[in-house]
């Protein structure tokens, strides 16, 4: 295992199931036809059982949000939880930008060394959006697909693309600011650990070189807003989780999915915002099981 890319502030984890997913993350050199150089990928493998199920983070994320779920998701299947290219603990790679093509093309060229066999993709929310460009992209690789309150259809706002320095500096900074910010306050009126623990996990890819970097070449390449248009064309058994409180993206995207996936089946998580996986990970896992295990799950949508 090499594990020095990792920040110094991984330490600060208080909660059992954190520290033991930062211990268990891995990188590999995968030889990439996008540059000259080799990328450095951050993942973890863990179970057993095909196809594989490999987990794919939000916006400004990294794999640790998948910390709760995984233990849920191991006994059905052999489960990989995957830092995108430029994001997490996934160093930025130098001169090759942050945008869909490249990180598609990384996480093919991952696959293909590391996996090599079909998957099913689970994307949350931003990963959800990769997981459909990746899919309709290699056809042969992804089984099938799961979506947990995906973006695809809600975006960025157009104008985040052509904001000029010093705005869009700023604007990524912000991501950072609002969360340390959330830290210090919390700190000052002496919240639990349990609670601190969820916002140090939020912040240590922030830490990473190059982040802000990634952050704005992503933005600046315009991210998913291309996809509306091809999402009809997924022909792939499709399961959308959403919650039914999803205050960032609401509920009528998840409409908007399961009438645009031929054969797609939408699911409800109660008590659930815009991160069932989180908050409800033994449901969502549940669910997942459930779609792994019948050909024909979900029967019908609903």
């Amino acid at each position: 295992m090499v594990h020095h890319w990792l920040p110094a502030s991984v330490n600060y984890l208080s909660e059992p199931n954190s520290i033991q997913f930062a211990q268990a993350i891995q990188y590999q050199v995968i030889e990439s036809s996008l540059e000259a150089e080799s990328l450095l990928t951050a993942y973890t493998c863990q179970g057993k059982g095909d196809p594989p199920l490999v987990l794919l983070h939000g916006f400004d994320s990294s794999q640790l949000e998948f910390r709760f779920l995984l233990p849920y998701l191991t006994p059905y299947r052999e489960t990989w939880t995957i830092d995108l290219l430029g994001f997490g603990f996934s160093p930025h790679p130098g001169n090759l930008s942050i945008k869909p093509l490249h990180i598609k093309t990384a996480l093919y060229e991952f696959w293909k060394t590391m996996i090599a066999r079909p998957i099913v993709l689970v994307g949350a929310s931003m990963g959800g959006a990769a997981a459909m460009d990746f899919a309709l992209t290699y056809p042969d690789v992804a089984a099938k697909l799961v979506l947990i309150d995906s973006t695809g259809y809600t975006n960025a706002p157009d104008f985040v693309q052509f904001l000029i320095p010093p705005l869009d500096q700023m604007g990524v900074m912000y991501l950072r600011w609002r969360k340390l910010g959330a830290i210090k306050f919390s700190q000052l009126l002496g919240v639990n650990s349990h609670w601190l623990d969820l916002l140090y996990c939020a912040t240590l890819h922030q830490k990473m070189p190059g982040w802000k970097k990634g952050i704005l070449e992503f933005n600046q390449s315009g991210g998913y807003r291309f996809l509306p248009s091809y999402i009809p064309r997924i022909q792939l058994p499709t399961l959308i989780l959403w919650g039914e409180q999803d205050d960032m993206l609401g509920t009528a995207d998840a409409h908007q999915f399961a009438e645009s996936i031929v054969g797609s089946q939408l699911v409800w998580i109660a008590n659930a915002g815009h991160a069932p996986h989180i908050e409800q990970p033994q449901a969502t896992a549940e669910h997942i099981g459930s779609f792994l295990s019948s050909p024909s799950y979900p029967p019908t949508k609903s």
